[in-house]
């Protein structure tokens, strides 16, 4: 199966932050995209052009070539698959693949014999095979192998970053046959400007992407740990990180609240499957209850920095940013929820600024009300939780942050240290992670 633009029909399952991105890759290439989405009212956006994610521009949404729709029965003549659904946990912390399985189910019916699916989505090794190729089996009648193939390509892109977008980032490819694989390998390399690396099997795929975050959640552990030690220590992380820096090997990772869709999520697929083989994963789940509880550490220091000033009583505390990372809108398994309810434990009056996030989704998805800056009651503390650009253009402002304090002044609590510590107004503690 050549990687004609002109005949070769392809469909992207799942219009997120990931499948969004790949399927206008795939359309401005011209290829001719058939981009699914079961929620009817994220395609009427997509179609009048707004793309709420803030990944694709209304230029590119207007692409003769891509075709949004919400009726699966469109999929049916599609050559090549490309499912890009979340995998989240749930509240136990396992692996939540309903979205996959829905998916899958949708998708079942309407494979055509000859059509190869492969899957995008974040999973512990053996999950394609294992729980995907059994639903598409028996959903469509077809047999693998015989009758169509399943690939697995783990997404890369890191929403919020313009210098790395889905054709800039290497791409990871595997299928169930020889010759499914060297079709991938040939489709995504027709978009893709960076290396396409050919993994051995789907495992060894699944386990490469699994395992990519883990290390980073591994190191950020690390850093947040020390920056525990040092606190107790009455030493500055950042100032010990900088001078360890100097090194040529020195690894630049640094302490901070570790949530999102990703670095916060997929550690824990890769434990699911270690204990379902009878391995307990000592050093991984170590690392994800460090990162776990640094929202209450930062939550407990807040309230001993501002005990430290005098100032008693229910405490005022207002948060900047509650969104996993810097300009996104995206809060999916936000650590800076887990801060507000850390402070609200402390009795604090909590309120949050956050011109990013949907205040809809965030009062839906946690209850939290967001407030608009000009109407933030004056506070005893202002966590710098977030350093989106509307702060300031150098992500963080000290007049910003310190207009939120009470005219007598007050804690600020810089959590990924962006404010210049020079500059901090005399009236100001200044804590730092």
């Amino acid at each position: 199966m050549a990687s004609d633009q002109n005949t070769l029909q392809i469909s992207v399952i799942g219009l997120g932050y990931v499948g969004l991105p790949v399927a206008a890759a795939f359309a401005l290439s011209g290829y001719h995209v058939t981009a699914f989405d079961i929620d009817a009212r994220r395609i009427s956006e997509l179609k009048r052009g707004h793309d709420h994610t803030g990944s694709v521009t209304r230029e590119t949404l207007a692409c003769p070539h891509l075709h949004f729709t919400d009726d699966a029965s469109d999929l049916a003549t599609v050559d090549i698959h490309i499912v890009a659904v979340p995998t989240p946990i749930d509240g136990a912390k396992q692996p939540d693949l309903r979205p996959l399985v829905s998916a899958a189910k949708t998708l079942a019916p309407h494979l055509k014999a000859g059509a190869i699916a492969v899957f995008e989505s974040t999973v512990y090794p053996g999950a394609t095979e294992e729980v995907v190729v059994p639903l598409l089996e028996k959903g469509s009648g077809l047999r693998l192998g015989q009758d169509f193939e399943v690939g697995y390509s783990p997404e890369r892109i890191n929403p919020g970053d313009p210098m790395r977008d889905f054709k800039t980032i290497s791409k990871i490819v595997s299928a169930s046959s020889d010759t499914a694989t060297a079709t991938l390998e040939e489709l995504y390399g027709s978009v893709i400007e960076a290396p396409i690396h050919v993994a051995p099997s789907i495992r060894v795929a699944e386990a490469a992407k699994v395992i990519e975050n883990t290390q980073r959640d591994l190191n950020i552990a690390l850093m947040n740990e020390l920056s525990v030690v040092f606190h107790t220590l009455g030493i500055d992380t950042r100032d010990v990180l900088e001078a360890a820096g100097t090194k040529w090997n020195f690894l630049n990772f640094q302490p901070g609240l570790v949530g999102g869709h990703c670095i916060g999520v997929d550690p824990y697929y890769l434990t699911h499957k270690a204990l379902a083989i009878g391995h307990t994963p000592q050093v991984v789940l170590a690392g994800r209850g460090i990162n776990e509880s640094m929202a209450g550490f930062v939550a407990t220091s807040v309230v001993q920095e501002a005990a430290s000033l005098g100032l008693a009583g229910p405490l005022t505390v207002t948060i900047l940013g509650i969104t996993y990372k810097a300009d996104v809108p995206d809060t999916r398994n936000s650590k800076v929820v887990n801060l507000v309810r850390a402070l609200e434990k402390f009795g604090a009056k909590v309120q949050v600024i956050d011109p990013m996030a949907d205040p809809a989704q965030t009062r839906e998805e946690y209850g939290l009300c967001l407030v608009a800056a000009a109407e933030a009651a004056p506070a005893d503390a202002v966590v710098l939780a977030v350093p989106h650009k509307a702060f300031s253009q150098s992500g963080a402002d000290w007049p910003l942050v310190a207009s939120f304090l009470k005219e007598t002044g007050g804690v600020v609590a810089d959590v990924p240290a962006k404010l210049p510590r020079e500059d901090t107004p005399q009236n100001v503690r200044l804590w730092r992670l």
